[in-house]
């Protein structure tokens, strides 16, 4: 797909994420507006929703969880993230 906003850096990509918590399963929806759309079972309560996020794309992607970081919006739906160890090729989703 295309349209996914993407920085690369020198050994990681940054791109936004738009998700959607207490889904009835955990997948990646597809690209919205330039940010990458998932959806979560877990509720957006004590970071569960974040911990689902970053499991599901640490999978995904084939990296360790700990390659997976939340730059930006912990608390709100709309997220930035920087993933470790993949190049903008692995973002083809």
């Amino acid at each position: 797909m295309s349209g996914l906003r993407i920085q690369e850096d020198d050994d990681s990509v940054t791109f936004e994420v738009r998700v959607a918590p207490r889904a009835r399963r955990n997948a990646i929806i597809g690209i919205h507006e330039g940010k990458l759309k998932v959806a979560l079972t877990a509720p957006p309560v004590e970071g569960a929703a974040n911990d689902a996020l970053r499991k599901l794309l640490a999978k995904t992607l084939g990296v360790p969880k700990s390659n997976v970081t939340i730059v930006r919006g912990e608390r709100v739906r709309n997220k930035l993230l920087r993933i470790r160890g993949v190049g903008p090729e692995a973002l083809c989703f």
